[in-house]
């Protein structure tokens, strides 16, 4: 199987597939989805009773018009920019043993006083600033004047296969890459197949129906539909395909793409190793 990156920006990819059948890619598309890693927010802990403010002489209530279980929820789907260098899972951490460490867990902080709407900007990283959620502006709640949040929350690597605030990808498919062959000889240029493109990538330049750009092709073989003479074909390739995905910023796409690949090679390679122990 060959890999070539044909557009890697930050958030979006498109990738060209080659040398491969529709079981590898979808492996591929496998694991993009649910095996690489992410931190997510995975505790959270709410201080009860009442919050002081000393400034301002004023008690607030702590409480939103959510429940704690709800604000929770939203705090874990956050992206949460991750370095699969640095962080190890919990559970697999040698430094402290699971119990929490700068090695397998990042702690946060928000307190919010309304009225306000507490977004996932307020949400700050104990010592590590740049460990701030990716986006700043999701909204979380909205407190009146006599609420206010104490919460401190602590972040962990974890994947899909657990939860799905652990999945950094979304969007993830692949197409056969199309092929559209035109007899020329049976083509009596009526100009149907062009009109029923959906994408427009039919045209008829120097007495010949062309296709401008096959790899917009949807594969709806809606030309070959109309086609009366049976002038057109579209088929897809069984060894050729396009793959594209997207990232909740979190982790880049290209850092996706190669923990996606290792963690590939790693299931084909036990694969290996068990089909030689039979």
């Amino acid at each position: 199987m060959e890999v070539e990156v044909r557009e890697l920006k930050e958030r979006e990819a498109e990738l060209l597939v080659t040398d491969a059948n529709p079981p590898m890619v979808n492996a591929l598309r496998r694991v993009l989805i649910a095996d690489v890693p992410k931190l997510a927010i995975e505790d959270v802990e709410f201080h009860l009773g009442t919050i002081g403010d000393e400034k301002e002489d004023k008690e607030y209530e702590s409480s939103a018009p959510l429940f704690d279980e709800i604000i929770a929820h939203r705090l874990g789907m956050l992206p949460i920019p991750t370095d699969l260098e640095l962080f190890n899972f919990r559970d697999e951490c040698d430094e402290c043993d699971g119990e929490g460490c700068p090695n397998c867990t990042i702690i946060y902080s928000l307190n919010k006083k309304g009225p306000c709407t507490v977004y996932s900007g307020d949400l700050i990283p104990v010592g590590e600033n740049e460990l701030r959620p990716v986006d700043d502006l999701i909204p979380l709640v909205k407190l009146d004047e006599t609420q206010a949040l104490l919460i401190y929350a602590t972040a962990e690597l974890g994947t899909a296969k657990q939860h799905a605030k652990w999945q950094p990808t979304s969007g993830v498919a692949y197409k056969y890459y199309p092929e559209i062959d035109i007899e020329d000889e049976k083509c009596d240029e009526c100009e149907e197949c062009i009109a029923s493109c959906p994408v427009d990538i039919l045209e008829i330049e120097d007495g010949k129906l062309n296709v401008t750009d096959m790899e917009r092709c949807k594969l709806c073989s809606a030309c070959e539909e109309v086609c009366d003479q049976e002038a057109i074909e579209v088929h897809g390739r069984n060894d050729k395909f396009i793959l594209t995905y997207e990232t909740d910023g979190s982790l880049s796409t290209r850092d996706v793409l190669k923990k996606g690949l290792e963690i590939l090679g790693e299931k084909f390679e036990e694969i290996h190793e068990l089909g030689q122990d039979l």
